[in-house]
């Protein structure tokens, strides 16, 4: 989803140069989907790796774009053009894509997940599973409601791992209690843990002067056990080469490295705007049912992307319409009546900061 450009168009021959190094060197799975690059990203697969390599070579994960289906007929429709577009025959890994408390239901109404079993006792798909964005409790049950699904693309970084909104480890931890394989997604969190805070740079760098920033993101993400590969978004040769130079030959985490990343995400959360420990006492009794420490956890994660000069990609306002589409108040329905206030043991105005979270969001 993050292809090389150039005057606004997908660099093309840097993306041939960049799959066949990556090929080259024993790597062999690529991941598009339908919508990334507004439609383009699997026909420039097709040119860039099905025109070029040996089938037998690479590796494909395709994803059924479920927030766009409507009707079970969709479910065909787009699975067909997904092979015409990118002439591959077949798909190694097949996924429902962004299932979530608004894409669920309609899987259920759609029976997609019997839909891709067909397809793969047809042959066309040899491994299906789903990517998720949403609560640990959602992924129990449709990991429960659906054992079928052979792996689960969950969104890891060393920020999120803990993250009251995110909840990275404890989706993990479910996938791991399932017996899933998990994709990793969003490791260095759209770029922005590549570009820290120069304080957490300078940590970082102390430790391992020849290690790039973003290797330490990517391999914490590759570091738990289960995790059979991580996406990283490379969008230049020289991404390629250094995401190549760690993990060809991939060195799990050591202790040390993980207590120096637990410095970086407090130096990484000390710089947000709002300093909730999301205790949640504020929750309880609001009456219009905000979930306030979810939406400050959001709102300091995009006003830090803010600052940083809105570089990369940022799913906050995903995140928040997750919690709106569920039946949570949204931020501007605040009336103001100040229980929050009186509440929080950090002292925060709460209810004068939900202006300023509904002008992010809503």
């Amino acid at each position: 989803m993050r292809l090389p450009m150039k005057d606004g168009e997908i660099d093309l021959e840097q993306f041939k140069e960049m799959a066949d190094l990556y090929l080259s060197e024993g790597f062999t799975y690529f991941d598009t989907a339908y919508m990334y690059h507004d439609g383009k990203s699997e026909t420039a697969f097709r040119d860039a790796v099905v025109k070029r390599h040996p089938r037998d070579s690479f590796t494909l994960t395709d994803k059924l774009p479920m927030m766009f289906v409507k009707e079970k007929d969709d479910l065909e429709r787009f699975f067909n053009e997904q092979l015409e577009r990118t002439q591959a025959g077949y798909f190694d890994y097949y996924w429902l894509h962004n299932l979530n408390s608004n894409t669920y239901p309609v899987v259920l109404k759609t029976d997609a997940f019997d839909f891709i079993l067909r397809k793969q006792s047809e042959g066309l798909i040899k491994h299906i599973g789903f990517s998720f964005h949403d609560s640990a409790e959602l992924l129990e049950k449709i990991l429960t409601e659906h054992p079928e699904a052979e792996f689960v693309q969950l969104q890891i970084n060393y920020v999120d791992w803990d993250d009251a909104g995110v909840q990275s480890g404890k989706c993990y931890e479910v996938a791991q209690a399932h017996g899933k394989k998990v994709i990793v997604m969003e490791p260095i969190k759209g770029g922005s843990l590549a570009s820290l805070p120069p304080e957490a740079e300078t940590l970082l760098k102390t430790r391992n002067p020849s290690a790039s920033i973003a290797s330490w993101a990517v391999r914490f993400a590759a570091s738990p056990e289960g995790v059979l590969t991580v996406l990283s978004g490379m969008s230049n040769i020289d991404q390629m080469r250094d995401n190549i130079s760690y993990m060809k030959d991939f060195k799990p985490l050591t202790d040390e490295e993980k207590k120096t990343l637990e410095s970086v995400v407090e130096i990484y959360k000390a710089s947000v705007a709002i300093p909730c420990t999301a205790c949640r006492y504020c929750v309880e009794g609001c009456p219009m049912s905000i979930p306030i420490p979810n939406y400050f956890a959001l709102y300091n994660k995009w006003d830090l992307w803010r600052k940083e000069g809105a570089k990369g990609f940022n799913n906050q306002g995903m995140y928040y319409e997750h919690f709106v589409v569920s039946g949570a108040g949204r931020a501007s329905d605040c009336i103001g009546c100040g229980q929050c206030d009186a509440a929080c043991p950090q002292h925060i105005h709460v209810s004068e900061l939900m202006p300023k979270v509904s002008e992010a969001f809503d």
